[in-house]
């Protein structure tokens, strides 16, 4: 608002960045937020792969209820059965789930929710971190100008543009397959 404001008012732009503290807050928040998204994400990748030694069952989820929540939200309920054998257990399914959707899941450890499992799990899963690498992808180029280099940052907005194209590729990808 003040550069529109200097522009009607004729006052000459100035061009003052953050302090170097500023920036320091900036690239640790930044990488923090980029970073913060993949670690949450990883044990939902676990369940998702259903990778040896990580908590979790295995078997089949049967959607049996969703509840309309309002504001396009939605509460669904499921019977999980075990491949182990074993009663069926009454769970949370995902709020992207149908009534009567038969699919491969993962129990969570605490037993209390079904996650898809397989590709679908995984695409699903995999839409968050997409987001942290997409993100981080033009951190070197703010870098470089921030530091006053001029030599590599067209590699850096290169190499920025390819993974935040990445990155947002991936994240529609998750999200559809978590919505099919």
């Amino acid at each position: 608002m003040t550069e529109l404001l200097d522009a009607l008012y004729g006052a000459a732009p100035t061009r003052q960045g953050p302090g170097l503290v500023g920036k320091i807050i900036l690239v640790i928040l930044w990488v923090g937020v980029c970073a913060f998204s993949v670690v949450l994400s990883l044990p939902d990748i676990d369940l998702a792969t259903g990778r040896t030694g990580t908590p979790g069952t295995p078997g089949t989820l049967t959607v049996i209820s969703c509840e309309a929540l309002g504001e396009g939200r939605y509460d669904c309920k499921g019977s999980f059965l075990p491949d182990s054998g074993g009663p069926a257990i009454p769970v949370d399914a995902s709020p992207d789930s149908d009534a009567g959707e038969v699919i491969r899941a993962q129990l969570t450890p605490a037993g209390d929710r079904a996650v898809p499992a397989g590709t679908k799990g995984l695409l699903a899963a995999l839409a968050v971190p997409a987001v942290g690498v997409g993100g981080i992808g033009f951190l070197p180029y703010v870098l470089l100008h921030w530091a006053g280099i001029r030599r590599g940052r067209r590699a850096a907005v290169t190499v920025g543009s390819v993974l935040a194209v990445a990155g947002l590729a991936m994240a529609v990808v998750g999200v559809a397959a978590s919505v099919a």
